[in-house]
């Protein structure tokens, strides 16, 4: 493959024997992940941050009760898109997730738009974990050891409002004073510290997090079977949302579908896969399915223990626990908690780096940062320290509620891009190999495209411009440098 810059053609497509000729030219990944250690990889990114983030917000602002609802709306749309995604990661399994199949089927322009729309996804996704890491630490501290944080150090400086946009955070201090509060310290801290965990190996990494797996769904175990004694049902009337009633339901599904991103996750480690061919859609559609079931019975307890008016949207789990009498498994739960979500910031820190590997190797990137591969650890690594750094900026500076916003916004958008590249592919090229096969398709992907699509609709006006604004700031990029820098060959 020549290295020389090419003229430029924004819908070239690149072949797929091509991404795997030159994914096995380079430096590539190890091959060291099994179907239940992606599997592990799916889970970990989907339920600390569902269940543990932003279920208390949801439930308490939009959904109520009815958030069981939109849980279920929300896995609707997943299966339909997990079902494109395992078509796509099996026969293409090359990192890049569907930036690399977007470039398959519709071209280098539009890649470049999921794949900057996979930086929003991923590193900003990120980042709405650390921030509920940060709080649910700081609780548990406090609960189980008295130890008070200073709320200076614990929380972003500004809040924001759909209403009234960003305005500075006044925290209160010990002696009753209020003060400007200066950043969330432990969401940054924590994103740190994991950034050495993934600089060192992705067998490390996948271990690491297979056993906060474990204790992880241990946790939710206990929460779903204990919970469930203390649940009234008079906390489930009334149903709907006293505010939003029936559109709390698709609101909260698409505010909440940012949860169910796990298994997008998976598909970005296909070349670190041992038989992607299987392995591949095993690990997307069980850590669906998985991922569903607790959702489904987690929030289910926690809106029958508390009224939804009444959740702490900072802390639902823990503080549900505690307002029935059982301190000590609140702070069991904020222990668990803590290391559930340290599984999910794992694996969306993990991810991120191979979608910007994926990118550089086309030359969208700059090659020397993104696509260096360490000659000893075998991973990322510039670009893992990067992303380690701004993911940790993000946490420490930027709301809860505008990060998980922008996060919904661009999933939805990477999932209808996913389900018309399935279609695509299978109309130009028949004859590939597809060791997994989407069924009833045209049907399933087709559904896949409204589905997502009516969900981003939902999500209002605000969430459309930031998207837009992001995806201009992309193609500011794309025109200046990614354009310029393409390799041959592309097949237009």
């Amino acid at each position: 493959m020549s290295d020389a810059p090419r003229r430029f053609h924004p819908f070239a497509r690149k072949p797929i024997d091509v991404l795997i000729q030159e994914m096995n030219a380079g430096s590539r990944l190890h091959r060291v992940l099994g179907p239940w250690a992606l599997t592990a990889l799916g889970v970990g990114a989907t339920v600390g941050a569902g269940i543990y983030v932003l279920t208390g917000e949801i439930a308490h602002n939009i959904a109520g009760p009815s958030l069981m609802l939109s849980m279920l709306l929300a896995a609707v749309g997943c299966g339909l898109a997990a079902l494109c995604y395992s078509e796509m990661a099996s026969m293409v399994p090359v990192a890049g997730s569907c930036y690399t199949y977007a470039y398959a089927t519709m071209g280098e322009m539009v890649a470049w738009i999921i794949g900057w729309d996979l930086i929003l996804e991923y590193a900003i996704g990120s980042s709405v974990v650390a921030v509920g890491w940060g709080n649910y630490m700081v609780s548990a501290l406090d609960s189980i050891f008295g130890v008070a944080i200073d709320p200076r150090w614990t929380s972003s400086p500004w809040v924001f409002t759909p209403e009234h946009g960003f305005h500075f955070k006044l925290v209160t201090l010990a002696n009753g004073l209020q003060s400007q509060a200066f950043c969330n310290l432990p969401a940054a801290l924590i994103c740190l510290l994991i950034t050495v965990i993934l600089v060192i190996g992705i067998k490390e990494s996948a271990r690491f997090n297979a056993a906060m797996v474990i204790l992880n769904l241990a946790i939710i175990g206990f929460i779903i079977c204990v919970g469930a004694f203390y649940i009234r049902p008079s906390n489930w009337v009334p149903f709907y949302h006293p505010k939003h009633g029936y559109g709390g339901v698709t609101e909260g599904a698409a505010k909440i579908f940012f949860a169910y991103i796990g298994f997008d996750s998976i598909s970005t480690h296909s070349e670190e896969a041992k038989n992607p061919s299987k392995d591949l859609a095993f690990g997307i559609i069980a850590s669906l399915i998985i991922c569903t079931v607790l959702y489904m019975g987690a929030t289910a307890v926690l809106t029958g223990m508390v009224p939804s008016s009444m959740i702490d949207p900072d802390a639902p789990m823990a503080s549900a626990f505690r307002d029935r009498g059982l301190p000590f498994a609140g702070s069991f739960i904020s222990v668990g908690i803590i290391l559930g979500i340290t599984s999910a910031l794992l694996v969306g820190m993990l991810s991120q780096p191979r979608i910007l590997l994926a990118m550089a190797r086309d030359g969208m990137l700059p090659h020397r940062i993104f696509a260096e591969v360490h000659p000893k650890y075998q991973t990322p690594w510039k670009s893992t320290i990067l992303v380690g750094f701004v993911v940790a900026g993000a946490g420490a500076l930027a709301p809860l509620g505008f990060l998980a916003e922008l996060v919904s916004v661009g999933t939805l958008f990477a999932f209808v891009v996913v389900c018309a590249s399935v279609m695509i592919l299978r109309w130009r090229s028949p004859e590939v190999h597809r060791p997994f096969r989407v069924p009833f398709l045209p049907l399933v992907a087709g559904f896949g495209i409204l589905f997502n699509g009516g969900l981003m609709f939902s999500l209002g006006r605000d969430n459309w411009i930031r998207l837009i604004v992001w995806l201009g700031l992309g193609m500011l990029v794309y025109f200046g440098y990614s354009r310029h820098h393409t390799r041959e060959p592309i097949n237009a």
